[in-house]
């Protein structure tokens, strides 16, 4: 595979491994970006992996994700219940998109259940861990190489 896969943590998940580790888990993102790493490079792949805590950023690595990324792995965090605007940066590619989130949004808060964002997804990850995220790069992986 040429390009590499995007996978874009969006807003607090620097705060991973502190932020209540009973829901997140103990891991850094620091960690989670290394596994992630380490598990596309056994299978020949390349990840590119960025957080911000604001939502234009997310936009604009997503709008350039169309021409440099095979594939977005994408954990929006609370974003996901609020942003149509990152929705519909989702939408606008035509490269594939998985949405991960380490928790199980449909088993938490009743405004945690909704999400604005995975309709323009290709799939949903959840309640899974970090897990998740290497669940998600394994499926792009599939979906984006030569047949």
């Amino acid at each position: 595979m040429n390009k590499p896969i995007l996978v874009l943590h969006g807003p607090n998940l620097n705060l991973l491994g502190t932020r209540e580790p009973e829901i997140y888990g103990a891991e850094t993102l620091e960690q989670v970006n290394r596994t992630i790493m380490e598990h596309a490079a056994r299978q020949g792949a390349r990840v590119d992996c960025h957080q911000s805590n604001h939502e234009g950023v997310l936009i604009d690595r997503l709008q350039a994700a169309a021409d440099t990324a095979a594939g977005v792995i994408l954990n929006p965090g609370g974003l996901t219940h609020t942003s149509v605007a990152l929705r519909d940066a989702v939408a606008a590619l035509a490269i594939p998109v998985i949405e991960v989130h380490i928790s199980n949004i449909y088993a938490r808060e009743p405004f945690r259940r909704r999400s604005r964002i995975s309709g323009a997804c290709r799939g949903v990850i959840c309640g899974l861990g970090t897990h998740g995220y290497l669940l998600a790069l394994d499926h792009l992986l599939h979906l984006t190489s030569p047949r």
